[in-house]
């Protein structure tokens, strides 16, 4: 009796797993595109289009969307890569030689600490605005520990979740300051034809190339993973979660061109420079729409930047897990390697707790420049290195870039490394100086 119940089970496992096989994958609109291009659009990417808007109008509005058609394609790379090799971004990294795990690993270790600082300094400037009883830095330093804790176990689902209620945040208050200014949709549609104001060919270049993240654009395959798409049969369902949520991240870097365009750019007004701006921009919506603005429109600030943190905590520190693991050797379903293992935790832990030091002592200049420096040449290792995997043998044929994809990615390529010589010179220039 005991041996037909096994014949039974082992009849009925081969049935389940071509059952499993067999199923047509479905797109969810909760998924890891939405994730990926949530934590990209921070609250330095919503003054960038906010500050064209306010300088150009809507003549950069081509750029903006540009740049939106350029993560698409980073993104879609990096997503086709692990689904069609099942390995991770960094272990083809790996395979390049040295050079590549030498420059990741010093990156992952130098960013995370001064992007620690950044983000939960940001996070807390609208809570700062909301309640300036409060002092900025305890603010920060609560950001930090409360996204540690929503990511420290390392359950995607719940994770993903909480990110689509930011989002929802974002797309309420976000979108919904474009939509109060009336905008001109005659000068948005003339804005769509490429045009080149003068003296602002780096400031165009940077406005494409910074919308929606840099490292983070790498981890999108890491969360592939987490949300069990693991296979080439993921792979139309891929192309449509990543193209969907940069159309969902591109409404809302064209809101904020709008509403600088229209609030700030057809009155000449100015705001402060970096997310500093956001809050002015929250003082004169209150007075052009009333004072339930300010609060909303904050609120929107605080999402986006908290949302930033939260895919940061998370993303990269699954990146930072398989970095190690990967040096060190590890067995694939190693568990330190894992969401919620040991390495995975002790990134976690850098994020949040040395940069709490640097928000006491104001980033010192030689931090800042390295992370200058390392964060000037990141997208355009990240594009060049997608050029060498998606055309590797590594990749089956049938997923192998085309001739097309090559042309793309090399001029994404050629531009983010015109940006990243500038931004480097812009680093070190305090030092030459």
């Amino acid at each position: 009796m005991v041996n037909n119940d096994r014949d039974v089970a082992g009849a009925q496992e081969p049935r389940l797993e071509h059952e499993l096989a067999t199923e047509k994958p479905r797109w969810n609109i909760i998924g890891p595109g939405l994730v990926v291009a949530a934590t990209g659009i921070g609250a330095g990417d919503l003054v960038a289009t906010l500050v064209a808007g306010s300088r150009y109008g809507y003549a950069l509005l081509w750029a903006a969307v540009l740049g939106v058609v350029i993560k698409i394609a980073l993104v879609e790379g990096a997503g086709r890569w692990t689904l069609a090799t099942g390995r991770t971004i960094f272990d083809g990294w790996k395979s390049l030689g040295l050079w590549a795990t030498v420059y990741f690993g010093v990156y992952i270790v130098v960013w995370g600490l001064s992007y620690g600082a950044a983000a939960m300094s940001s996070t807390a400037l609208p809570l700062a605005a909301l309640f300036p009883q409060v002092p900025l830095i305890w603010f920060a330093i609560a950001s930090g520990l409360v996204g540690a804790a929503i990511v420290w176990l390392g359950r995607y689902r719940a994770f993903e979740y909480v990110i689509a209620v930011l989002v929802g945040l974002m797309f309420l208050t976000v979108v919904g300051a474009a939509v109060v200014t009336v905008p001109n949709l005659g000068e948005i549609l003339r804005g769509l034809v490429p045009t080149i104001p003068d003296g602002s060919v780096f400031y165009t270049l940077g406005l494409a190339g910074g919308v929606g993240g840099t490292i983070t654009l790498a981890a999108y395959g890491y969360w592939l993973q987490e949300k069990g798409w693991r296979t080439p049969r993921w792979m139309k369902v891929m192309r449509i979660d990543n193209a969907m949520a940069y159309v969902i991240s591109g409404v809302f870097v064209i809101s904020m061109l709008v509403v600088g365009a229209e609030l700030l750019y057809a009155s000449g007004m100015t705001i402060a420079d970096g997310e500093g701006g956001l809050v002015d921009l929250a003082d004169v919506l209150a007075e052009r729409y009333g004072p339930f603005m300010a609060p909303l429109f904050l609120v929107g600030f605080w999402a986006s930047s908290f949302s930033s943190i939260l895919g940061v905590w998370n993303g990269v520190s699954l990146m930072f897990a398989d970095f190690v693991a990967t040096a060190r050797g590890l067995a694939a379903d190693d568990p330190r390697r894992k969401a919620g293992g040991s390495y995975y935790r002790a990134y976690i832990l850098w994020l949040t707790f040395p940069p709490m030091l640097l928000l006491l002592l104001d980033k010192p200049i030689a931090l800042v420049v390295v992370y200058g420096v390392l964060g000037s040449l990141f997208m355009p290792f990240l594009a060049v290195t997608l050029l060498f995997l998606l055309n590797s043998r590594a990749v089956p044929e049938r997923w192998r870039n085309r001739a097309w994809l090559n042309v793309v990615l090399g001029l994404i390529a050629a531009m983010f490394l015109v940006l990243g010589v500038n931004e480097l010179v812009k680093a070190v220039e305090p030092l030459l100086g």
